[in-house]
């Protein structure tokens, strides 16, 4: 399932398909989809564990001092080696320190095997990857859209693009996922690329669901 995006070709067919996203387009220029891949799956999963409901800045603070605890090499081989105290000591909360064991215990164990991932449907991936504790939906499509590229990803559950179609859009109403799906129909198969041009438009990260 290794796919990869032709941006210019998901341009072409956005901008012809829907002018609205044409007039983000033009106003944001190339898409930076790309840009903040994490290359590591552990790790990504990892950040996004420590980074719920906290800012930006407090996330990445935190997790420095996690992966400093870790000697700057994340592994669940790693986390396995310091004490829940010393967890909490960097900043995770007691919540959060029980995720992450549960994240390393899966990989250790093989049920939850990072390397076929990107062998697998996107479903497939949201499947295996919810059933970690603390990991939600929303945190799988960002996996997919952000470590595996997938070009095809729509998070109806996510905050900033909620709202970016509705002013996009100049909707009366926050649109309901049932809506964000129907109007995402003309963005296939490129759903994830203008997801990106939306975030672009709030000058805004993801938001959490």
């Amino acid at each position: 399932m290794r796919l990869t995006i032709d941006y210019s070709r998901a341009r072409r067919v956005l901008a012809r398909r829907d002018p609205i996203l044409r007039d983000l387009m033009r106003r944001h220029g190339p898409c930076g989809l790309a840009d903040s891949q994490h290359t590591d799956p552990f790790v990504a999963l990892l950040r996004a564990i420590i980074s719920q409901q906290l800012s930006t800045k407090a996330a990445a603070t935190i997790a420095g001092r996690v992966e400093a605890l870790l000697d700057g090499r994340p592994r669940p081989s790693a986390v396995a080696g310091v004490t829940d105290a010393q967890l909490r000591a960097a900043g995770l909360s007691g919540q959060k320190v029980s995720y992450v064991r549960d994240l390393c215990g899966r990989i250790e164990d093989g049920t939850l095997p990072l390397k076929a991932l990107d062998r697998m449907t996107d479903d497939h991936v949201i499947e295996s990857l919810t059933q970690v504790k603390g990991i939600g939906r929303w945190t799988a499509e960002m996996f997919l859209m952000f470590r595996l590229h997938r070009p095809d990803v729509l998070p109806v559950g996510d905050l900033g693009i909620v709202k970016a179609v509705q002013r996009a859009y100049r909707l009366r109403t926050v649109p309901s996922p049932a809506r964000l799906l129907r109007l995402g129909e003309s963005w296939r198969p490129y759903r994830s690329v203008a997801c990106w041009y939306l975030w672009a438009s709030l000058d805004n990260a993801p938001l959490q669901e």
